[in-house]
């Protein structure tokens, strides 16, 4: 259920038929795979890419579709998430909303030329790195280090938890350039896979979101030549916080438009299961916990769509892009366990969806910067009221 939704018209319905019927054609009928093999196919960035799936915010010449329309990039979440492939999400939004920005606003023409198109097209995958062992939510604390010789800098460090890292052909990645600055020695790198003394491992075995390719990263004495910085040498925090808002609102949409589809099937599950002879629906404390879940539902659809048609607008701050985020993941928490709750010793098994939302869903309140960095954010623009 839901009320109906003012803020697409024409041409995002056009593009929601694209990407629902993509999505069952070319993902649902491989998640089980993939979930097992813990990534997916390369060839789906392929078959994406032939649809305009990926770079909807890339200039037309390099392949993309020319617009800055956030809500072609909800619909795309808000249909993987209607299909069941949550696990799917960050693996194409991860380079709609996490690595394409910056590319396209730091890049030099020739960098552009030589990755953005590539990964607009499909052909080439990529991904960022920004967190390590010791360095999660605090980005100021890495230690992954790039020393200046000559012509190029020499990398070492560990990354870890990176989307699309053993997939990636190449990664951003941010490093220390200037040890005494603190947050203000971080540059960004654009590091082939291929380089040598570039390791990869995993995919790494998580809880949830199975098929999502997870990896951890290491350099050894990478060479990375100088021509590979994206933007300025030593400003790569400042370039950290201001994509990370349209990352977090995109977290934000896709426990929005999961937390949905789980409420959807344990309202009918509550239409369809008996219990001491009526339906469980029936029973008013089922009545009461999916009337309050479905109220919350409806609020925070409200929110979501406001803060697309910020970020459509280019106008979306980190303020309401970390309450979007805390709230909703949180939100999705409260949903997926009521849902549990609901289906009894069915919602304990995997091979019922809501038990693999549950596992799913458990992420969204740490990655994109824990909730309680979100809250930060939030409390410290109070304290300048």
């Amino acid at each position: 259920m839901s009320f109906a939704r003012t803020i697409f018209d024409e041409r995002h319905q056009d593009f929601r038929e694209t990407v629902r019927r993509f999505a069952e054609r070319d993902i649902s009928p491989h998640i089980s795979r993939w979930s097992q093999e813990g990534q997916v196919d390369r060839e789906l960035y392929q078959k994406a890419g032939k649809l305009g799936l990926l770079g909807m915010g890339i200039p037309e010449e390099f392949g993309g579709g020319g617009t800055k329309d956030f809500r072609f990039n909800a619909i795309l979440i808000e249909e993987l998430a209607r299909a069941g492939a949550s696990s799917v999400v960050m693996n194409l939004s991860g380079f709609n909303d996490l690595v394409a920005p910056y590319l396209e606003g730091l890049g030099t023409a020739e960098q552009k030329n030589r990755w953005l198109e590539p990964m607009v097209s499909g052909r080439m995958i990529g991904a960022i790195a920004l967190t390590e062992p010791s360095a999660g939510s605090d980005l100021g604390a890495i230690t992954t280090v790039a020393h200046s010789d000559g012509d190029d800098f020499i990398v070492n460090g560990r990354k870890i938890f990176i989307s699309n890292g053993i997939l990636a052909d190449t990664v951003i990645v941010a490093v220390v350039t200037d040890p005494q600055a603190g947050k203000k020695g971080i540059s960004l790198l654009l590091i082939d896979a291929d380089s040598p003394g570039f390791f990869k491992t995993g995919p790494l075995k998580k809880v949830g979101l199975l098929a999502q390719d997870t990896a951890e990263l290491f350099f050894e004495d990478v060479r990375v030549p100088k021509e590979n910085l994206l933007g300025d040498l030593n400003s790569g925090f400042q370039y950290l916080r201001r994509n990370l808002p349209q990352e977090r609102l995109s977290i934000a949409v896709s426990s929005m438009g999961t937390m949905q589809r789980t409420f959807e099937k344990a309202r009918t599950y509550a239409i369809d299961r008996t219990a001491f002879g009526q339906r469980l629906i029936d029973m008013q404390a089922n009545r009461f916990y999916l009337a309050e879940i479905a109220t919350e539902i409806e609020i925070a659809q409200v929110f979501i769509d406001r803060c697309i048609l910020d970020a459509s607008a280019q106008t979306l701050d980190e303020t309401d892009a970390a309450m979007a985020k805390w709230w909703i993941t949180e939100l999705h928490l409260r949903v997926v366990h009521r849902a549990v709750q609901l289906h009894g010793g069915y919602g304990y098994m995997k091979e019922y969806d809501v038990a693999q939302d549950f596992l799913d869903s458990r992420i969204g309140t740490i990655y994109g910067g824990a909730n309680e960095i979100m809250k930060e954010i939030i409390g410290r623009k109070l304290a300048k009221l």
